[in-house]
C-alpha cells in the first residue's frame, strides 16, 4: 500500500484551511447544541447527528478509495480515540446546558495548548522556545477567562460545571494526538468514520438505558437534566436544526481528521483559536450575551499566541512543518 502521509504532513497551509474549516463547523454545532439543550437529551442529538454525519462519512470514503480504507490494523487505538472524544464532547456539552457558550468555549480551549505540549514528549515534534512562549501566553489568557479568583457567587454557577470544559479539553487533546499518530495509515474520511461510529455506540446505550428518561426525574442538576432526560421526536424547525447537526458533525469529524494529518500538531493547535471569536459571535448574536473584560482579555491573548506562531514561521521563511516527515527516519513517532 501507498503512503502519501510524507506529503501531506509538508502541507502547512491545507492543514490551516482544514482547521479554520473545522472551527467554523464546530461552532456552529455548539450553538445549535445550546439551543436545543432546553428540551431535548444530549444522547438524542448526539445519536441524530452522528447517524447522519456517518452517512456523509462514507460518501467520502468512497472517494478517498472505497470501502478497503475502513480496514484499519489498530482497531483498538481507533476505539480508545473514540470513546476519548465521545468523553470530551460529552462534557463539555453538559456544562453547556448551564454555561454561556462563548465562557464554556474559553474554559475549553486550554485542550489546543494541551496538544501542543503533550506534542512533544508523545510525538517527538519540535516546538522551538519562540512557540513555547506563545503557548506561555496562551495559557495565561485562559487562566485570566477561567477568573480562579472569582467565588462561586460572583460566576453564577458551581465551580464542578467548570471542571466539565476542563475535563473536555483533556480527553480532546488526547484524542488529536492519537489522530496523529494513526493518521499516518489511515484515511481521513476513516478516522472520521470511526468517531462517528463510537458516537452511535455511547448514545445508543445511553437510549436503550436511560432514553425513557426515568434517571433525570426528580433531579434539579440541569446538565444532569441534559445528559438522561427523556427522548422527544423533534418538530417544526427543530427538525431542520437536528439535520444541521448532522452535517456539521460530517464536517466537524473529516476537517479535524484532515488537519492534523496535513501538518503537525504544534503548527496547527493555535489556530483552533479563531472558535473562541465564533464562539463569542454566536453568544452575542443568538443570546445577546457578550463576556466580561476579564474573558476578552484572555481571547486576545490566546489569538496573539496563535498569530505570532503562524507569523515567525513565515518570517524565517521555512515550512511550518519543519520536522522530516514521519515514515522517512524521523524520530518524532
Amino acid at each position: 500500500m501507498t503512503d502519501t502521509s510524507a506529503t501531506a504532513i509538508n502541507r502547512p497551509t491545507f492543514g490551516i484551511a482544514l482547521i479554520l474549516a473545522g472551527m467554523l463547523a464546530i461552532s456552529i454545532n455548539d450553538m445549535l447544541i445550546k439551543e436545543l439543550s432546553g428540551g431535548y437529551p444530549l444522547h438524542q442529538m448526539v445519536f441524530t447527528r452522528s447517524a447522519i454525519g456517518i452517512a456523509f462519512s462514507l460518501v467520502i470514503v468512497q472517494f478517498e478509495g472505497g470501502w478497503s480504507i475502513l480496514k484499519t490494523r489498530r482497531p483498538g487505538l481507533h476505539a480508545l480515540r473514540g470513546l476519548l472524544v465521545v468523553t470530551a464532547n460529552m462534557s463539555f456539552f453538559a456544562a453547556l446546558a448551564v454555561l454561556p457558550l462563548a465562557d464554556a468555549t474559553a474554559l475549553f480551549f486550554a485542550a489546543p495548548l494541551f496538544i501542543t505540549l503533550l506534542s512533544i514528549p508523545i510525538l517527538g515534534e519540535k516546538v522551538g522556545p519562540f512557540r513555547l512562549g506563545a503557548v506561555l501566553v496562551g495559557f495565561i489568557g485562559v487562566m485570566i477567562m477561567q477568573r480562579p479568583w472569582a467565588s462561586p457567587d460572583d460566576l453564577g454557577v458551581s465551580r464542578l460545571v467548570l471542571v466539565l470544559p476542563v475535563i473536555a479539553a483533556i480527553t480532546y487533546a488526547g484524542m488529536q494526538i492519537m489522530t496523529r499518530k494513526l493518521g499516518m495509515s489511515s484515511k481521513p474520511s476513516a478516522l472520521a468514520v470511526y468517531i462517528q461510529l463510537m458516537f452511535l455506540i455511547v448514545a445508543g446505550l445511553f437510549w436503550i438505558f436511560a432514553g425513557d428518561g426515568r434517571f433525570a426525574e426528580g433531579s434539579d442538576n440541569e446538565s444532569l437534566i441534559f445528559l438522561l432526560r427523556a427522548w422527544v421526536w423533534p418538530e417544526g424547525t427543530d427538525l431542520w436544526l437536528f439535520i444541521g447537526l448532522g452535517f456539521n458533525s460530517a464536517a466537524v469529524a473529516y476537517c479535524l481528521s484532515a488537519a492534523y494529518r496535513a501538518a503537525d500538531a504544534a503548527t496547527i493547535a493555535p489556530f483552533e483559536y479563531t472558535g473562541l471569536l465564533l464562539a463569542v459571535f454566536w453568544s452575542w448574536a443568538i443570546w445577546g450575551y457578550l463576556p466580561g473584560l476579564e474573558v476578552m482579555i484572555g481571547i486576545f491573548l490566546i489569538m496573539a499566541s496563535g498569530l505570532f506562531v503562524f507569523l515567525r514561521e513565515r518570517q524565517r521563511n521555512r515550512p511550518m512543518a519543519s520536522d522530516p516527515p514521519a515514515g522517512t527516519g524521523a524520530t518524532r513517532r
